[in-house]
């Protein structure tokens, strides 16, 4: 069974909802332990056009056309959702920039089998560090960290490979209709939109298998 997720580095709901993807997996995996599951990260910028780096309260501001102290009520829910997925998310001082780069670095560390641990080290440091991840020095304070190989991430950084992969997935993420994140299709045939309660994940896993 194949799970393709897309997702951006610097979205919320997207952390939320990988761990109850993981719990949907896990509770599949008790009752059937011999399935084999793939988690493929898909890339989606959320904002794709966006040059240098600012404070994520105001890139929210002016998206919704609110003030700071409603953006500050927004993110509070979203880190009590969080910490009830057990996360411990710290968003008053998160920053927002383009996360080409940071797709790139993901797609190639897909080629060594280390993606998925290094989008969970990347959504770490964001969400629950307010590390930023958007210039070289950023990604490769996290890659370093996590020992993947520094010559193998800078010639990904300094270059433009893999680029054209995250655009394909955004290209195929909306030729499947999603215009958000995060966005879960499971064997190319069921998709779950959104960061939905443990359950939904958990009846689709069931019912993709069933059907594979």
């Amino acid at each position: 069974m194949i799970v393709d997720v897309w997702s951006d580095v610097v979205c919320p709901w997207c952390f939320i909802g990988k761990r109850r993807l993981e719990k949907g997996i896990a509770e599949l995996k008790e009752e059937n332990p011999d399935v084999a599951i793939h988690v493929r990260h898909r890339a989606f910028q959320l904002q794709p056009d966006i040059e240098g780096v600012i404070p994520t309260k105001e890139l929210l501001a002016d998206k919704y056309n609110i003030d700071v102290e409603k953006v500050s009520a927004m993110q509070a829910n979203v880190c009590s959702i969080a910490d009830g997925e057990g996360l411990c998310y710290d968003l008053e001082n998160t920053f927002s920039g383009n996360t080409m780069d940071a797709h790139r670095v993901l797609k190639w560390a897909e080629s060594t089998g280390a993606a998925q641990e290094l989008l969970e080290k990347m959504y770490s440091a964001y969400f629950e560090q307010s590390k930023p991840l958007f210039s070289h020095e950023d990604i490769l304070a996290i890659t370093d960290e996590l020992g993947l190989d520094h010559a193998s991430v800078i010639a990904v950084l300094i270059s433009d490979n893999y680029r054209d992969l995250v655009l394909q997935d955004q290209d195929v993420a909306r030729q499947l209709g999603a215009n958000g994140v995060p966005f879960f299709v499971i064997d190319m045939k069921y998709g779950i939109s959104g960061a939905q309660p443990q359950e939904v994940f958990t009846e689709t896993l069931a019912t993709a298998l069933s059907e594979a």
